[in-house]
């Protein structure tokens, strides 16, 4: 049986690569980041299993199915939640939570071979993504504005609301500034994340952590008070008031 571990931290990496000997698992390789990993697999044969761990040195490891095909069945070894990974644990062979324990690798290595030759599902990375509640890292974190000969980086948390204006859209943050981009919010509500932003009616996108507080504006519409930004009142939707509720929620 050939093995390929993908594991940022060195140390737990040869640990892991020993323990693997002792039961007679060769080791083709061991990958440090999703940069690495994505170019070996793109240019070798799948190994008959992978060890995985989710952070790595350059980002979530889940990124490296995005760019390649992967076939290989794959074993978790993480510190990510036991429960939400026991949920997707139909449609992965297993997972070890570090500090590996030698005994429960062994276990694994059986549950691997018991299905090694069964049909199983091709693992569904978004929605392990989705089951460890892990942010898309696709979504921005920052916006790089042009203040006259200067660049001025905005993160993601001091953003206030994104609304439009006169044919312009404009990022508002927490120091009560406005600053105009080059975009709209039809493009910017792809770019951000829609657990932390939504679009309340056509000319506005609200932070939720900006909510200073919502009332009652009639039968079916609400509105939406912001801290640090008081230019005009929001009205949510009227269409768009059941979404925003559960977005709430």
């Amino acid at each position: 049986m050939q093995a390929l571990i993908i594991e940022d931290e060195k140390p737990a990496a040869r640990r892991l690569q020993r323990m693997l000997e002792k039961l007679e698992v060769k080791v083709i390789t061991t990958l440090h980041s999703v940069e690495e990993a994505t170019e070996w697999l793109r240019k070798n044969q799948n190994p008959d299993l992978i060890f995985l761990d989710i952070q790595l040195s350059d980002g979530l490891s889940f990124e490296i199915f995005e760019h390649t095909e992967v076939h290989s069945p794959i074993i978790f070894t993480t510190a990510y939640d036991e429960y939400a990974l026991q949920a997707f644990k139909l449609n992965s062979i297993d997972y070890l939570l570090k500090p590996l324990d030698d005994e429960e690798l062994a276990v694994a290595l059986e549950k691997f071979k018991k299905t090694r030759f069964s049909n199983q599902k091709e693992i569904d990375f978004k929605t392990l993504k989705s089951l460890l509640n892990i942010p898309n890292s696709d979504y921005k974190k920052r916006f790089s504005i042009q203040v006259g000969q200067h660049l001025k980086l905005i993160d993601i948390s001091e953003i206030v609301c994104f609304y439009s204006e006169n044919k312009g859209t404009y990022l508002h943050n927490k120091s009560n500034r406005s600053y105009m981009l080059d975009s709209s919010l039809d493009k910017l509500e792809t770019e951000i994340n829609p657990e932390i932003f939504f679009r309340v009616n056509r000319k506005y996108i609200i932070a939720m952590e900006a909510i200073a507080d919502i009332l009652t504006y009639s039968n079916t519409r609400l509105e939406v008070k912001l801290k640090d930004y008081n230019e005009e009142q929001i009205i949510v939707s009227r269409e768009r008031v059941k979404a925003f509720k559960e977005w709430l929620q």
